[in-house]
Order: structure tokens, then C-alpha cells, then sequence
């Protein structure tokens, strides 16, 4: 590749904050203030978590006001002794996110291309085709980021306002290492926009289309690259959809938000005789018929826009049966307190679900709610077969794929959960 991306504009560092106690570490020409925990708020971090949470500062030694979002800093616990390097974020909940346990490390180029390279390593032991989550965040030692890889092509992705001055040093080490066509940058997770952070993506450097190209178990897919739902797909379901495939062949097939159509095209792929895609955004069904174009299955895949409920409700009174059902709704639990409401809504949507599904029939549900247990989720699965009149057996049982990681000390970065149950005959 070429260097004409040093000819992007560099993005204004955010100056750095008043120091907030008077013993501050040097490192090198670099001032690097100490972050002090609280008595026992350092357990976690011991454990191997990466989050330090605003109510777990002794803010009588670090005054989170005196801290800039991205500032680097000095862990310590109460006795002042070292727990890592993190940086700063403290407007938010997590006001501080480690990237480097027991040492002190500034977050630059150098830092940034090793845990990259690591990622990479990983994911080529698991994938030959250049498709897949190259960085997952807390999971790959770089908290807060997502780096989806589409082809020699990358979208990266900022879960919050503290990574802003390293932008720099993120691009600078994604080129090192990936040498790749141009990355494009989103700043618009959910998080983000709850901090009223969210921007419209960007081109970071190089040369990106307005559409990209991926791979998925064997089917060619066409995903927007600056807008769209996260990085412009999911990933995460790459495992199920394929287990899917192996049972669509001459069913019928209902995909409940649809989003693009990665589990309903690829349904027909594999012999479905008709797929219906459910989704209430225009442009989402637009990709699904582009999509099926591309996979030459068109003619077997139909789209319906409206709400998931609403559609569903009208397609049992019309009569309307189905082999197979997906349900991949969006996260119903945003937060623990939405838990109660969240397992509630997941059961409507499997009861109408199973209203439409054939005795006999498949039903995949699946939750991306990290606050929601696989076992909340079978429990309102169950509430649904009750409330449907019929019987439910659970055949097998997925989840996100070696491309998303699951950190063992940091539990919520094991969200996904997909269940494929059969419908038993009427009760």
C-alpha cells in the first residue's frame, strides 16, 4: 500500500489534564498521572478484570474532574502499588479501562500493533478466508475496540469518547500490520450514543467503497461500510447460521429481523424452497435483495417491512406456516434493571413465533442481550411453549464464534446465545 495515508488529517489530541495529587510518575519525557482505588476496590483488577468503575476511585487522591477522556494512567491500589496501565474515560461508569496489566506502558503505535498482531494470529488459525472480527475488544486486550476485517478492507469501531486521542496511534498500527486498502471509522455504538458521542463514520485513510464484500460459509454478502448496524455486519452468528444451513434444505423459512439477510439467504443457499425476511428498516431489506441476488436465490427469498409483532401477528392470521423460524432481535436487556421487561418481551416474541411455526418446525432464538442468561432466555422459550400450547426440545445449542472470544475474567464478554429448539406436537 502506498503512504498517501499520511496525508489524512491527524484528529486535535486532547490536552492533557491537571494533575489531581502531587506525586505523578515519569516515564521517559512523558508525565503519567496515578489513579488510586479505593481499599478492596482492587480485587477485580487482581483477578484479571480490566474495568475500574467511578464509585471505586478514592477521589480524595484522584479527583475524576481533574482527568480528560484518554488521559493514560498509573493504576494503583490504596497502598499505592502498581495494577496497570489504563486510560481514562471519566464521564462514564467505567471511568478507566486497563490496557496493560502490571506495567506501565504508554498507549502508542508500538503497543497497539502488538495486540494487533496477536489478534491476527489467533484468528488465522481459525479462518482461511480474510472475513472475520480481527479485534474483540476486552477479549484481545483492547478494551473498548472493534475491528472487523472485510477482505483487505477494515472498519473500526470506538465504544467510547477515551479512546479519541489514540486515533493515531490505532492507524498508524492497523497499517503496519494489515497493510490494508483503507479503514473506515464509526463512531455510533450504542454506548457512545448514550453518551451523545455518536458521530457519522469516517474514512481513517486509504481508499474504502461504500459497500463491502464478505464471505460468510460460503455465501457472497454486500454490507454498507459507513452506516448500518455496528461495523456493517454481524460476525458473531457465523457458527449457526452454518449449523442452520444443514437443516433449511426444502423448508420454509420465516427470518425475524432480518437485518441484511445473513440467516435467511443463506437458508436458501442451502435448498430452502422459500425464505421470507422480517425487518422494519427499508434499506436492510433493500441488502436482503441484494444479497440474494448475489447468491442467486432471488427468486426464493421475499422481504415483508414492518415491526417484528405486528408482521408476525398478521402472517398467523392469514394463515401463514413455517419449516423453520429465526428470531435475532436486537438487545431486549440494555441494562440489568431492564431484566424483568427484557425476559417478558422475548417471550412474546417466541409465542407468536411458535404460532406460526409447523408442529415439527425449527425455532432458532437467539439473544445478543449480555445481561440476559442462557438460561433466562430458555425460560421465556418455555413460558412461550406453555403459553403456545405445545412442547419444546432444546437440540442443540450455539453461541459466538473463535473470532469473538470470551475473556474468562471479564464475564460479560460472553453476550451471544442461540438456541434451536424443536416444536413438539400440541400439549
Amino acid at each position: 500500500m502506498s503512504s498517501n495515508w499520511r496525508r489524512y488529517s491527524r484528529l486535535r489530541i486532547t490536552p492533557r489534564s491537571a494533575t489531581t495529587e502531587a506525586a505523578v510518575a515519569v516515564r521517559g519525557r512523558r508525565e503519567v498521572q496515578s489513579l488510586f482505588l479505593r481499599r478492596g476496590a482492587d480485587r477485580r483488577l487482581r483477578g484479571g478484570h480490566l474495568w475500574v468503575y467511578s464509585n471505586e476511585v478514592d477521589t480524595a487522591r484522584s479527583q475524576l474532574s481533574g482527568f480528560a477522556a484518554g488521559d493514560e494512567v498509573a493504576v494503583r491500589d490504596s497502598g499505592g502499588n502498581l495494577l496497570g496501565s489504563a486510560y481514562m474515560d471519566p464521564h462514564s461508569l467505567i471511568c478507566a479501562r486497563v490496557y496493560q496489566r502490571l506495567e506501565e506502558r504508554p498507549l502508542d503505535r508500538d503497543w497497539c500493533a502488538l495486540r494487533i498482531r496477536a489478534a491476527l494470529a489467533l484468528r488465522e488459525r481459525f479462518f482461511d478466508r480474510p472475513y472475520y472480527r480481527l479485534v474483540y475488544g476486552d477479549s484481545d486486550g483492547m478494551p473498548g475496540l472493534v475491528l472487523d476485517r472485510y477482505g483487505d478492507c477494515l472498519v473500526l469501531q470506538l465504544n467510547n469518547p477515551g479512546l479519541e486521542p489514540h486515533i493515531d496511534a490505532l492507524r498508524d498500527a492497523i497499517v503496519e500490520v494489515m497493510a490494508p486498502a483503507g479503514v473506515v471509522l464509526r463512531r455510533d455504538s450504542r454506548s457512545r450514543r448514550e453518551q451523545g458521542a455518536e458521530q457519522p463514520g469516517e474514512l481513517l485513510c486509504g481508499v474504502v467503497p461504500e459497500r463491502l464484500q464478505l464471505e460468510e460459509n460460503g455465501a457472497q454478502f454486500s454490507v454498507p461500510a459507513y452506516e448500518g448496524q455496528k461495523t456493517g455486519w454481524f460476525y458473531d452468528h457465523r457458527m449457526s447460521r452454518a449449523r442452520l444451513a444443514g437443516l433449511a434444505g426444502g423448508g420454509r423459512v420465516l427470518d425475524v429481523y432480518s437485518y441484511v439477510g445473513g440467516w435467511g439467504v443463506q437458508a436458501a443457499l442451502a435448498g430452502a424452497r422459500e425464505v421470507m425476511c422480517v425487518d422494519s428498516s427499508r434499506r436492510a431489506l433493500e441488502a436482503v435483495g441484494l444479497n440474494a441476488a448475489l447468491n442467486g436465490v432471488q427468486e426464493r427469498v421475499h422481504t415483508r417491512r414492518g415491526g417484528a409483532p405486528e408482521v408476525m401477528n398478521e402472517l398467523r392470521a392469514a394463515g401463514e406456516r413455517f419449516d423453520i423460524i429465526i428470531l435475532d432481535p436486537p438487545a431486549f436487556v440494555q441494562r440489568r434493571k431492564d431484566l424483568k421487561k427484557g425476559i417478558s418481551a422475548y417471550r412474546r416474541v417466541n409465542e407468536a413465533a411458535l404460532g406460526l411455526l409447523e408442529p415439527g418446525g425449527m425455532l432458532v432464538s437467539a439473544s445478543c442481550s449480555m445481561h440476559l442468561s442462557r438460561t433466562d432466555l430458555i425460560g421465556a422459550m418455555q413460558q412461550a411453549a406453555v403459553r403456545a400450547g405445545c412442547g419444546l426440545a432444546i437440540v442443540e445449542q450455539g453461541g459466538q464464534g473463535p473470532d469473538h472470544p470470551v475473556h474468562p475474567a471479564i464475564p460479560e464478554t460472553e453476550y451471544l446465545k442461540t438456541v434451536f429448539a424443536y416444536r413438539l406436537p400440541a400439549l
